[in-house]
């Protein structure tokens, strides 16, 4: 493939990501929880084909448990957000019922596949629902607070990390001479790092003046956050990539990696962007 038969694929993959993602993000709450439930199955999937790398049955058979397992929290957050059930109680019941039996399961299983390793397969499973399912379960809680629905802010947050993302690749591939973490990620830099957090700190200016849900501090805030957290989520990813040996996540997205590998900053800010946001509401 040519280098601009690439740079048209990538650039067409961009667009139809894009437009997939505004229809989702801004077609209600129901498109949102719909958009970003898919999301986190992609990413589950993505991230679960790394660590249980052995394509044999039993391997698709836990990745199934997996995915089903790291969904549940989104799930759960989305009925709590949209409010399909009321009752408390009731709420509290479908949680026991959806949570015990499927951790559980995982454990049952490992006792009948004769797997050198069963715990690892286990902590690799449950270690998905920490990593992609609680901070995708975050999201509901940034998008929706009563009758309110934030798009604009959940909009602002990606616009943020993909900025940073794309001001630290420019800067760095330009001028970047010193090594962030060579161990984990021989390319990225200091000065790709700092130019991604300036670009993004422009951006916070810019989505203030264009958007009306928060106050010129709130976005200034989420702009540091994501300076940090998404860079830091970025070197966490290659840190697993690079210890299962794999470039990228997945081949969904020709031309840009799997799924995992554009959502990883993402991902790595919901913690920090929800306890901030529900904090100064």
């Amino acid at each position: 493939m040519s280098a601009m038969q690439g740079l048209l694929r990538r650039g067409a993959t961009a667009a139809i990501f894009v437009v997939v993602m505004m229809a989702g993000l801004f077609g209600g709450p129901y498109s949102f929880v719909l958009l970003f439930a898919i999301i986190t199955g992609i990413c589950l999937w993505e991230y679960l084909g790394m660590v249980l790398i052995r394509d044999t049955r039993r391997d698709r058979i836990r990745k199934i448990v997996g995915l089903m397992m790291g969904i549940i929290p989104v799930l759960l957050s989305a009925i709590t957000k949209l409010e399909v059930i009321k009752d408390p109680e009731t709420f509290v019941i479908l949680t026991s019922l959806l949570f015990s039996p499927f951790i559980f399961m995982a454990f049952i299983y490992e006792l009948f596949t004769k797997s050198d390793q069963p715990f690892a397969n286990i902590a690799y499973i449950i270690l998905g629902i920490i990593y992609i399912g609680v901070p995708f379960a975050l999201l509901d809680f940034i998008a929706f607070d009563g009758q309110h629905f934030y798009a604009n802010t959940v909009f602002g947050l990606l616009v943020l990390t993909w900025m940073n993302d794309t001001g630290a690749y420019i800067v760095g591939s330009q001028i970047g001479k010193t090594p962030l973490l060579p161990r984990v990620s021989p390319k990225k830099t200091w000065e790709g790092s700092i130019g991604g957090g300036v670009i993004t700190f422009i951006s916070a200016l810019v989505l203030y003046f264009t958007l009306d849900e928060l106050r010129i501090i709130d976005w200034l805030v989420l702009a540091a956050i994501v300076s940090i957290f998404a860079s830091l989520g970025d070197l966490v990813e290659s840190m697993l990539k690079r210890s299962v040996d794999i470039k990228d996540s997945g081949t969904l997205l020709p031309g840009h990696g799997g799924l995992l590998d554009r959502f990883d900053g993402f991902i790595f800010c919901l913690p920090f962007a929800a306890a901030y946001l529900l904090w100064i509401r």
